[in-house]
């Protein structure tokens, strides 16, 4: 959440902050109100407690009005708070000042293009084509036993998974990233302190309501509130984690849209970076680049061609300051389609997760960023796409073979 503080002070770059990521502008009114009042019944009961502290046995009549007041306040205020809480959730962050304005994907900006669109001298085959083909991917047993949009990676399909698994942790621990398997699970609390409930969020979340547990859909998002209440010391950080899970989205609103293979699905695996920092100047966007570079290493060792995308404000999540997308150039939808992204959130979720550093005996809420490493299900259609030859096999990108134990992947 933002800094109540701040709204106060700063209320119509709060709106437009509310107007320019497709929110309602008037949540920042009801929120100015609801806290006015809440300020005032404040002030009232502190004043009451005050003068209730400075009374002798003598002055039991006015202790007996102040007791009587104070029962009718009291729970004004245990409203008023409630209230007060509810409307600051419902307030995203600011966009970082270099983003551009944008109602929704169409206003997202190009920022890069690495390596050029694969070629070939034959029609190519989409990834399930290939899949079934080769043996390694299975959506019609998968829809027998799961439904629509779920998948059975087989044979050389999981040696690619664990392959890229093993190589991007192999990368990313010696830059200095802390592995982590964290959990799949998480309480409703944890989740809305990471800020991906308010706006409709939970429409794409498997929700456990008899346990109040949720289904992860990036491994950010149990990463995240691990230093929940926690005070980092400010030489322990940077504090980068590289996780691995798996992953659950419902995917509502998007039938009709990716049916087609695994692009879009109900469960994926994923391994995801995530970054604690002390704020100073330039740090978030220092660390921005820097997760984006890492996301660039792994493609770009992967030899696919890619294409780097600058969100706009409509395009931004609740907790996003600034994102990129990464985009695998496919070649039998020949455009790019999204396999990575990388986001900074600054004191968005600290906030609400109460996550902080200690430096000179002060303390102050920590910065937040997160990025794919990797999106397994994508990455591998993004590799039998470009590594596909006119027979059907699919060579193995040349880092991955070492992982896998062989160069190419055969028809059955």
């Amino acid at each position: 959440m933002l800094d109540i503080k701040f709204i106060r002070q700063n209320p119509e770059r709060v709106k437009k902050a509310c107007r320019d990521k497709q929110c309602d502008p008037e949540v920042v009114d009801k929120l100015l109100a609801v806290d006015k009042k809440w300020r005032e019944i404040l002030q009232k009961i502190e004043k009451l407690r005050s003068e209730r502290n400075k009374l002798t046995r003598k002055d039991i009549k006015r202790g007996r009005e102040i007791k009587v007041k104070l029962k009718t306040l009291e729970p004004k205020l245990k409203e008023a708070t409630g209230k007060f809480e509810e409307l600051m959730l419902q307030v995203p962050s600011l966009p970082a000042e270099d983003v551009p304005a944008g109602k929704d994907e169409s206003g997202n900006v190009e920022v890069k293009r690495w390596g050029e669109p694969t070629k070939f001298d034959f029609k190519p085959r989409d990834h399930l084509e290939l899949g079934e083909l080769l043996g390694i991917i299975d959506v019609k047993r998968a829809s027998k036993v799961s439904g629509a949009r779920f998948v059975y990676l087989k044979n050389e399909a999981v040696q690619l998974e664990f392959a890229l698994v093993n190589f991007a942790f192999a990368t990313l621990t010696k830059e200095g990233f802390v592995p982590v398997v964290p959990p799949a699970l998480i309480k409703e609390e944890m989740m809305r302190g990471m800020g991906y409930l308010e706006h409709g969020g939970e429409v794409n979340m498997y929700l456990l309501k008899r346990d109040s547990l949720v289904l992860v859909g990036t491994s950010e998002q149990s990463i995240g509130p691990m230093h929940n209440n926690e005070v980092f010391k400010v030489e322990d950080l940077p504090r980068r984690y590289v996780g691995f899970s798996s992953c659950f989205r419902r995917e509502a609103g998007s039938y009709g849209k990716d049916t087609r293979g695994i692009f879009r699905v109900h469960q994926f695996d994923k391994v995801e970076m995530f970054s604690f920092i002390e704020p100073q100047e330039n740090s978030d966007k220092k660390e921005h680049e820097y997760l984006l570079s890492m996301e660039e290493k792994l493609v770009q060792a992967l030899k696919i061609p890619y294409q780097v995308t600058k969100m706009c404000t409509g395009d931004l999540g609740d907790p996003t300051a600034r994102k990129y997308d990464v985009n695998c150039w496919l070649p039998s939808q020949e455009k790019y389609r999204e396999t990575h992204s990388t986001s900074t959130c600054t004191d968005f979720q600290a906030r609400r997760l109460n996550i902080r550093y200690r430096k000179k005996g002060k303390t102050d809420f920590v910065h937040t960023l997160n990025g794919t490493a990797v999106a397994i299900g994508r990455m591998i259609i993004a590799i039998l796409e470009n590594y596909q030859q006119k027979d059907g096999s699919v060579l193995i990108p040349k880092v991955l073979q070492p992982y896998v134990g062989k160069n190419k992947i055969t028809p059955r």
